[in-house]
């Protein structure tokens, strides 16, 4: 009864174009508005109506319908996806088996679970899965593991192993070491149940001193966890 009081007296009011829409040059023309009312019985606020008032023919209409807030507005669909639905896995473009037979490294050094964006000697994009069972946890530290700082870098390194160890690029996995780091910044602890996105990109190679410059970022949640440049030397032994 409160609404259709309020729905009267607000057509019957001369200010109603003062909700800036105006009539088009064919005559026709809505005139949208959403009034909020109180129920007097009730302290609820959702209870809300809404007009919409038409006119084409000399003639006005009233629609009126009760809304229970912006709530009910939501895709339903949306709502009843389960979260472990919600979220897409990772691509594999390189699983575990073939990471080995690229890598030297093995248990428990190979910081590499799988690689999701592969580009052969220019740069790769690879994932490791942090887990508490990691051997490194139970030492650093008992009271808050942490995954340590130059395992990341360690990790990175091994990310772009994977991109130079090409034969296009002239790297061999029995001639390619490690040979410097800078501007290296570590910004977040990465913990136990993280999941390390490690990209490495190629900036220059010089073949003839076998060395090769790179940038590598290391991700947790699409957040920069730790950065830098890294050498590596894939001349002789």
């Amino acid at each position: 009864m409160a609404t259709s009081a309020f729905a009267n007296s607000l057509l019957s009011s001369s200010t109603s174009l003062a909700h800036g829409v105006l009539p088009s040059n064919n005559n026709n023309f809505l005139l949208p508005s959403r009034v909020s009312v109180s129920n007097p019985r009730s302290q609820n606020p959702l209870l809300s109506a809404h007009f919409k008032l038409k006119d084409k023919t000399n003639s006005s209409s009233l629609i009126t319908f009760c809304s229970l807030g912006a709530a009910a507005a939501n895709d339903p669909k949306e709502e009843q996806i389960p979260i472990e639905l919600k979220y897409p896995a990772y691509p594999t473009v390189m699983d575990i088996n073939q990471i080995r037979e690229i890598l030297p490294h093995r248990f428990p050094f190979l910081l590499v679970d799988r690689v999701i964006e592969y580009n052969p000697g220019v740069s790769a994009v690879a994932i490791k899965n942090v887990t508490i069972n990691d051997n490194f946890f139970p030492g650093h530290f008992p009271e808050r593991p942490i995954m340590p700082g130059v395992l990341m870098v360690e990790a990175l390194a091994q990310v772009g192993g994977l991109v130079m160890l090409q034969p296009e690029v002239g790297g061999s996995r029995e001639n390619f070491f490690f040979a410097g780091i800078d501007k290296v910044r570590f910004r977040k602890p990465v913990i136990a149940g993280d999941t390390l996105v490690m990209r490495m990109t190629l900036i220059k190679l010089q073949k003839r001193f076998g060395i090769a410059k790179m940038e590598g970022k290391a991700y947790v949640g699409g957040e920069v966890v730790c950065e830098g440049e890294f050498l590596m030397a894939t001349g002789g032994e």
